[in-house]
């Protein structure tokens, strides 16, 4: 009985993906066509992201430092068990673009709306690593905040447990003197997990931003990485002890 409400709940939850996918494409389309205007395509996209765990009456909890400042550039930094990971992102405040494996571009719609509005990197091409840089350098100059799973993917076998980051993303927020911000999604691995069979398990879900991380108050880049891993796991380990 309860793998059939799993599976009756996870058609429910794609349809509704899909369906308000579609209604709110033809006013991106317009915001990514019109110049200047793609802040606002990725306001909708924020908006969408809220609606849709509404809509599937699935609770969201937003813990958020108040040391995070409002229209301020920050780097982002999630653990990435699920694919409801990209969607929960939604909750980022401010105007943010993600930075997500070229592959998302093959998608029908959704990679068209990708490509336009975030960051795209294919990591086997060295000429698309180095644009992706240079996009990205240019959000958070331009005062856009971003966000990168530093895991580089889903990629752990034993969640909540996360495996090492990669560099690129600590790199950067030194060079450019850009706070991190640590980014707990603590139950999504549960709600949907990367087991192959996409089913949605109804349960409440978590976010938790963490105070910045300021690149200054660390001795080097090996040193604000494993700080940065450090918050994020112990947040996982705390939430999912709990019986």
């Amino acid at each position: 009985m309860r793998n059939l409400f799993a599976r009756l709940y996870s058609i429910y939850a794609g349809l509704i993906f899909a369906l308000s996918f579609l209604l709110i494409f033809p006013f991106i389309l317009v915001c990514i066509w019109i110049p200047g205007w793609k802040k606002y395509g990725r306001k909708i996209n924020r908006y969408w992201a809220r609606a849709y765990f509404i809509c599937i009456f699935l609770p969201v909890k937003i813990q958020k430092s108040d040391k995070i400042q409002k229209d301020k550039a920050y780097i982002y930094l999630a653990n990435h068990f699920s694919y409801l990971d990209i969607a929960m992102m939604g909750f980022i405040p401010g105007d943010v673009l993600f930075v997500g494996k070229a592959s998302i571009r093959k998608a029908p719609l959704f990679g068209y709306y990708f490509k336009n509005l975030h960051i795209a990197v294919d990591r086997d091409r060295l000429k698309s690593r180095a644009e992706t840089m240079k996009r990205t350098d240019q959000a958070l100059e331009s005062g856009s905040s971003v966000i990168i799973f530093p895991e580089g993917g889903i990629f752990t076998k034993n969640p909540p447990e996360m495996i090492a980051f990669k560099n690129g993303a600590f790199r950067m927020a030194i060079e450019k003197q850009i706070p991190i911000i640590p980014v707990t999604l603590s139950y999504n691995h549960l709600i949907l997990p990367d087991d192959g069979k996409l089913l949605v398990h109804w349960r409440s879900a978590k976010m938790v931003l963490h105070e910045p991380l300021f690149p200054g108050n660390f001795e080097s880049e090996k040193a604000l990485k494993e700080n940065c891993f450090h918050v994020i796991q112990s947040q996982l380990n705390v939430d999912n002890s709990k019986p």
